[in-house]
């Protein structure tokens, strides 16, 4: 699958055990996103439109109105690195 670089790089953030919290309107829909690294760096890459793409695909979730975190599917789909541990 192909996966872009700003996605990977988000997906290696959340692989790594970082969280994207979000903001919703009224409506429900989500308006602003953050991408925070277990360190508690703000990850700049972390767009609406690469989150979008990335919960469309599966490789992120929110559980009971919690922070993103990557699913068993984004973790395995990351290209492997060094550094990557599993959440």
């Amino acid at each position: 699958m192909n996966i872009s670089k700003h996605e990977q790089r988000v997906l290696h953030v959340l692989a790594q055990g970082g969280a994207i919290h979000f903001e919703r309107a009224g409506n429900g829909k989500v308006t602003d996103v953050t991408c925070i690294t277990r360190d508690g760096h703000i990850l700049s890459d972390c767009t609406l439109a690469v989150f979008d793409r990335l919960k469309k695909r599966g490789f992120i979730r929110s559980v009971s109105g919690q922070p993103y975190r990557a699913t068993k599917r984004g973790v395995m789909s990351v290209r492997a690195q060094l550094d990557n541990r599993c959440t």
